[in-house]
């Protein structure tokens, strides 16, 4: 049985079969034993995300996988066959380098997914469901990501707005650690926001809402400060750069707000970006001199030239990924051809031992050495050629050339006869 991967994700099932399908932490060890128990050769390792389910196996027959999902999950067979996607031999090595490397992923070459794999096969190595082929195949694959990540542009530019706002200030300013960022707004937009600034070092952030305690409990994840809205008039003129996102109908900065406080900082830049819709910041502020003014759809341009870019970043990867994953598979060719060489020398040697013990009791009881040694010789050879000549002759019926050919070159003989 070849390796298999087996599983669904965001381009197959909705969020409620994902759900029903997910691994909780807890559920983990306990769905790896029990795939051990399928088979004792069993090796396996289980991905699971908000995104997919993913299980990667050797050694279990891809429908003897699939029912127990289905079991172990309690969900409708139908319901998972009309989701449910299976890759086995290179197809499923080629599909973990690709999920390894962004490449199926929701947000082209996102790095996310390369540390949940690595955490995947992590638990699966302490479960004991590692073995050989696995291990080796997981081993290749992280190398393979890496490469994708070192030789392609893959995850090289922004493809969130959120993203692309932090991307655009450091363009600007170079270093942000010693940036002074204002955040209005406490949604969705502005925490992630939040995140990627305290990831590119920023230390000095103020959040600024309608409601303070709002602007708390986000200023905390930070340690930021927060105000209120009516605060920013006082707070602006120490702002580098203000990242703007709230539900407001009406502008929360004016051309004349920014004015003065632009007027105070002596003519040090500052970045505003309005990710609002409609806009947080009135367009007129762009005319001012010192003032860098960006709206939602100029982010919306910088991050569609960055997909572009992704996209065509991910055809290299396509190839190194296809590459990769036919190189693995000859290894693990490499490694039956070993053991059918294995099983051939502990069948001659046998043989061998057998026929030998035989021949030195009848010495030992006094036979004729010479009839001895002639027998011995003969019948080792009728027991070392009898394989190779039914398979030739079995050939030779069939009228298969091909394998006669085959056979000939594997015993030695002169292609001539």
């Amino acid at each position: 049985m070849s390796l298999v991967a087996l599983g669904i994700n965001h381009k197959t099932a909705s969020v409620g079969l994902r759900e029903k399908i997910a691994f909780s932490p807890d559920q983990m060890v306990t769905a790896l034993q029990q795939l051990k128990g399928l088979n004792s050769d069993c090796e396996a390792v289980v991905v699971s995300t908000c995104n997919r389910t993913e299980i990667y196996c050797h050694h279990i027959a891809a429908d003897e996988l699939k029912e127990w999902l289905q079991t172990f999950h309690q969900v409708d067979a139908k319901e998972l066959d009309n989701s449910i996607y299976i890759h086995q031999g290179v197809g499923a090595v080629s599909h973990l380098m690709r999920v390894s490397s962004g490449l199926d992923s929701l947000v082209l070459g996102e790095p996310q997914i390369f540390g949940q794999i690595k955490q995947a096969y992590s638990t699966a190595k302490a479960a004991g469901s590692i073995g050989q082929m696995l291990d080796k195949l997981f081993q290749r694959t992280f190398s393979v990501a890496k490469k994708v990540r070192t030789e392609t542009n893959i995850g090289a530019n922004a493809v969130s707005v959120a993203f692309a706002a932090v991307s655009l200030a450091k363009q600007i300013f170079g270093e942000l650690s010693q940036t002074n960022v204002l955040l209005i707004g406490a949604g969705e937009t502005v925490e992630l926001v939040s995140r990627h600034l305290t990831e590119a070092g920023v230390s000095q952030i103020t959040v600024a809402n309608r409601t303070l305690a709002n602007a708390q409990t986000m200023a905390s994840e930070f340690g930021g400060q927060a105000i209120t809205l009516s605060q920013i008039p006082q707070h602006l003129p120490q702002a580098d750069v203000v990242i703007s996102s709230t539900a407001s109908t009406l502008p929360i900065l004016g051309k004349g707000l920014v004015e003065e406080a632009t007027a105070s900082r002596r003519h040090q830049p500052m970045l505003l970006i309005d990710i609002a819709v409609p806009r947080d910041i009135e367009e007129q502020v762009g005319e001012l001199d010192d003032v860098y003014l960006y709206t939602v759809d100029d982010l919306q341009g910088i991050v569609e030239q960055n997909m572009a870019s992704r996209r065509a970043a991910a055809d290299e990867a396509e190839i190194i990924t296809k590459e990769q994953a036919i190189e693995f598979m000859a290894w693990t060719q490499s490694l039956v051809a070993v053991d059918y060489i294995k099983q051939y020398r502990v069948k001659s040697v046998t043989t061998k031992d057998e026929l030998l013990e035989k021949a030195i009791l009848k010495l030992s009881q006094g036979a004729d050495a010479q009839k001895i040694m002639i027998e011995l010789a003969n019948k080792l050879t009728n027991k070392l050629i009898d394989s190779p000549t039914r398979a030739m002759s079995n050939a030779s019926h069939h009228g298969d050339i091909e394998k006669m050919q085959i056979i000939s070159n594997a015993l030695g003989l002169d292609d001539e006869s």
